[in-house]
């Protein structure tokens, strides 16, 4: 509803149900009584996010349609199936459609557009340009991951779109002027006999994390203004320029929290937005893959009911919302609204859709199912979130040797060479024998490069000790079952692994006391605090993702090379994939003392 909408909605709801109470008089036909109450008119929105780089209902790691044990379906053409059959139920009527962000990144589909063969070298259109072209989307709120690959890419991503894309809080750091299109003001034909219009509002806001996730892309070209702040100064003027309703895309979740230090603005600012800023109708989020069919939050202004919704991930979910309107003294008043969740794996793709990325999605399945290397056993990362497992020591292998010979020569040379990674997934499998591109990209789902600073002893344990905050507390002669071993509220890619150095995490201690062994390898010499190591580490880490401590300093390796590609170029001049070859045992998880598994 409208910022000064308290009494005026009071009014219209006054007057609908005076007209569905009033008594009928007798002989008058019954349109006489639903004459006395105001006319109405509905508007249906419906939202994505985290499409991730999914057009097919394909599993590119596996080769294979996707499924999942709760068999979800993912992928646009999926969705514009649902969003086509919204369209025609409602023909005649108004239908927007929206996405809230984190679109071209995500898939072995969107990062072959983006590195094998980038659109901005080749000029092909981006497989998601063709796919949500062909939806015909309204708007898209930038998310996080657009701006993985740079911004010359992602300007020409935006340019082949068909609809506006929006991030009203990404400003230009030289003018102080938004970077891309704030908000977009959508007058919509309401349909019916009279067929009114209404300007419809969208304000798109993407997430401040931007700052330190991308950091290499954005410093001194973007910063990103505080969501809340930014919904604040935008929707006024939407207002004042003649907006009847007031719909934000927002790429943040809801939950008020950040997964990174006080030193940026909240990553998950929704629900505050609804509270604190006058004047939304609505909010459809993103950013946190939760699906939240219907939530409302109130306005501590006005007393106003925000609508909220957020439609998981991958194309696995569509959001639907429905307003029913009508006009009160001139001017437009929300009567009623709700959304409710729909299941993509309810309907067929949409063959539209996948004949506007069919040639893509081939070209992504035959550079996937490559052949890199022969695997002697089959390496499995089941395990590798709380057991050491050889395939996490693949990655820190590569890294160590990379960043090792790049140093070489250098200040840096005589010191050791520690290597972190997280087991990103918990089924990435090297088969025995053949191992192919979609093998090693199953392990290392993220664009991330690879880069490295100097840590102090006491600076890796105090790492260590942060990362251990993974593990539940279990108490000796506690049942312990792997399944449930890990904090829920800490993603598996917030739990690191270091190479180079033994260590014992105890999951029987507090929170920052767990790392009860720490000694140089194959030794019983405890590292010194003012030892140095050099730390081989991913660019998100080292941005500050995950807000773990000490690691945020100047690289003294960043040659911008993929850590995906680095291990697949590993394997293809090898060979072979052998853990004789990398996998050395150097952690483990005990309580006093006695190992848990």
């Amino acid at each position: 509803m409208t910022s000064s909408s308290g009494a005026s909605r009071r009014q219209v709801l006054a007057v609908a149900a005076a007209a569905a109470t009033a008594p009928l008089i007798a002989g008058a036909p019954a349109r006489a009584a639903e004459s006395k109450g105001p006319k109405t008119w509905d508007l249906t929105v419906l939202g994505t996010s985290d499409t991730h780089g999914n057009v097919y209902n394909w599993d590119y790691y596996k080769d294979a349609e996707f499924d999942d044990s709760k068999h979800n379906d993912v992928g646009v053409a999926k969705l514009a199936t649902l969003v086509n059959q919204i369209r025609a139920e409602r023909t005649g009527k108004a239908t927007l459609v929206l996405d809230a962000g984190d679109t071209i990144q995500g898939t072995p589909l969107a990062t072959y557009y983006a590195k094998q063969e980038p659109i901005t070298t080749t000029g092909e259109t981006h497989p998601m340009a063709n796919a949500m072209n062909v939806l015909r989307y309204d708007a898209v709120t930038l998310g996080n991951h657009e701006f993985n690959y740079g911004l010359p890419l992602l300007a020409q991503w935006i340019g082949q779109l068909g609809f506006p894309a929006l991030a009203a809080n990404a400003i230009n750091e030289a003018t102080g002027k938004p970077a891309f299109l704030p908000y977009v003001i959508k007058k919509v034909a309401l349909g019916g006999y009279d067929s009114p219009t209404i300007k419809v509002g969208i304000l798109g806001l993407t997430n401040p994390g931007v700052a330190i996730w991308d950091k290499a892309n954005v410093e001194g070209k973007l910063v990103f203004a505080d969501m809340i702040a930014t919904a604040a100064k935008w929707v006024p003027v939407m207002r004042e320029r003649g907006a009847d309703l007031v719909i934000i895309s927002a790429h943040g979740g809801d939950s008020g929290t950040s997964s990174y230090g006080p030193e940026l603005p909240n990553e998950n600012p929704v629900a505050l937005i609804a509270e604190q800023v006058p004047g939304i109708d609505a909010i459809l989020f993103g950013h946190a893959h939760n699906e939240v069919a219907q939530k409302f939050v109130t306005n501590t202004a006005t007393g106003a009911q925000v609508l909220t919704s957020e439609p998981s991930k991958w194309g696995q979910r569509l959001t639907r919302m429905d307003f029913t309107i009508a006009k009160v003294n001139g001017r437009w008043q929300v009567v009623s609204k709700s959304a409710t969740m729909l299941n993509t794996n309810t309907v067929v793709e949409d063959p539209a859709v996948l004949a506007a990325v069919r040639g893509q999605h081939a070209k992504t399945v035959g550079y996937v199912n490559q052949v890199v290397a022969q695997s002697s056993v089959e390496l499995s990362a089941a395990e590798s979130r709380y057991k050491d497992t050889p395939i996490l020591d693949f990655i820190n292998h590569v890294q160590t040797e990379v960043v090792t010979t790049a140093l070489a020569g250098t200040a840096y040379a005589g010191l050791p060479v520690l290597s972190i990674a997280a087991p990103f997934s918990r089924t990435a499998v090297f088969p025995q024998g053949d191992v192919r591109i979609r093998d090693v990209a199953g392990l290392y789902v993220f664009d991330n490069t690879l880069e490295a600073v100097v840590l102090s002893g006491a600076e890796v344990k105090a790492y260590l000790e942060y990362s251990a905050k993974y593990f539940v507390t279990l108490p000796v002669g506690a049942a312990v079952d792997p399944n449930t071993i890990s904090d829920p509220a800490v993603p598996d890619y917030n739990y690191d692994v270091i190479s180079g150095l033994d260590y014992d995490i105890d999951i029987s201690k507090p929170v920052g006391q767990r790392i009860t062994r720490l000694v140089l390898p194959g030794t019983d010499t405890p590292v010194a605090a003012d030892a140095q190591f050099v730390i081989a580490v991913n660019n998100y880490r080292r941005s500050g993702g995950g807000n773990f401590p000490g690691i945020v300093k100047t690289q003294v390796y960043n040659q911008q090379q993929e850590i995906r590609q680095l291990l697949i170029d590993w394997a293809q001049a090898k060979g072979v994939i052998d853990p004789t070859d990398f996998f050395v045992p150097n952690w483990k998880l005990v309580r006093e003392g006695v190992p848990v598994f």
